[in-house]
């Protein structure tokens, strides 16, 4: 298959992917109180849909479902509601990046950030009803038939969200602000590895762990997210420095004012572009220890050249 062909085909099953996924989402925040709830508040629930339900990617529901697919699961309402979780996970560390506390963002996506759509207060409460409601919707008998995978799904994503993956990241990326020095490539590394790379890491794995698969195949496909998620952020790294406002939907140019733990920081423009190809390169590698047919396989490596080339 050609890049352009691969590109393209990578671009319309996200596309298809994220209807899928953003009808899971949509469904999870119904106005109708679920089981054991009193009301849902419309002002939060709207604030909710806001952050979930606006312009994205996608990426993460992708490749829970890509990876599902890759070791034998079908397409099911029940692999796009374990993807919604994901999403809502994403969606909330996001609008509580954005909180004048964190990164002070106005803008986020080309559209107001949470807090200034609403106020600060329903933008905090919207991103602790959005991680709640991601183990809400993974714990539900709907997301999987087998408890312990339930389980098993619950917990990896507890691991990848919390204080050792991106909660623990986000915490170091505000020691990193005022830390002396250039940052160390190391140091640098760690933190892109639990801030963004955890949850991508357990994006890939969560659709192996939902199709049952095990061993060295699931194993390949953590790594294959791991590295993924490398490339992702260190070319956001990239975009903050060379991308367009227009493009990004936010501002850019804020690392290097807000004196953040960057590899363009820590090893310059070029040699930061070098490692993330190397990055992609590593993500790819992993697949090939995964035994995939080659129609899985064509997705999954385009998912992680567009994490290194993308241009938002």
């Amino acid at each position: 298959m050609t890049e352009i062909a691969a590109a393209s085909g990578f671009a319309a099953a996200l596309a298809r992917d994220a209807v899928a996924v953003d009808a899971a989402i949509a469904a999870l925040l119904s106005p109708t109180p679920a089981a054991g709830e009193i009301a849902r508040p419309a002002r939060l629930l709207e604030a909710m849909r806001y952050a979930a339900l606006g312009p994205g990617k996608r990426l993460r529901p992708f490749l829970v479902m890509a990876c599902a697919r890759a070791c034998g699961a079908p397409d099911s309402p029940a692999l796009a509601r374990v993807a919604a979780a994901l999403e809502c996970v994403h969606a909330y560390s996001l609008v509580h990046d954005d909180l004048p506390a964190m990164d002070d963002d106005d803008l986020r996506r080309g559209r107001p950030t949470l807090h200034r759509a609403f106020d600060e207060a329903t933008a905090i409460l919207a991103g602790d009803a959005l991680l709640t409601l991601a183990f809400d919707a993974m714990a539900d008998p709907a997301a999987h038939p087998d408890p312990l995978v339930r389980a098993e799904l619950a917990l990896g994503l507890a691991r990848a969200a919390g204080a050792g993956g991106m909660v623990g990241g986000q915490a170091l990326d505000i020691e990193a602000e005022s830390s002396p020095g250039v940052p160390a490539a190391e140091r640098v590394a760690e933190l892109h590895a639990m801030k963004t790379g955890a949850l991508l890491r357990f994006s890939a794995e969560a659709g192996a762990i939902f199709a049952g698969a095990a061993g060295a195949r699931r194993e390949a496909l953590a790594g294959y997210g791991a590295a993924l998620g490398a490339a992702f952020q260190i070319a956001d790294d990239v975009l903050d420095v060379e991308g367009e406002a227009s493009a990004l939907g936010k501002k850019v140019g804020k690392d290097a004012g807000r004196g953040k733990a960057t590899f363009v920081a820590a090893l310059g423009l070029d040699r930061a572009r070098d490692r993330r190809d190397r990055c992609v390169a590593e993500a790819k590698a992993h697949l090939g220890r995964a035994g995939l047919g080659a129609g899985a396989l064509d997705a999954l490596r385009a998912a992680a050249d567009f994490a290194a080339r993308r241009r938002s």
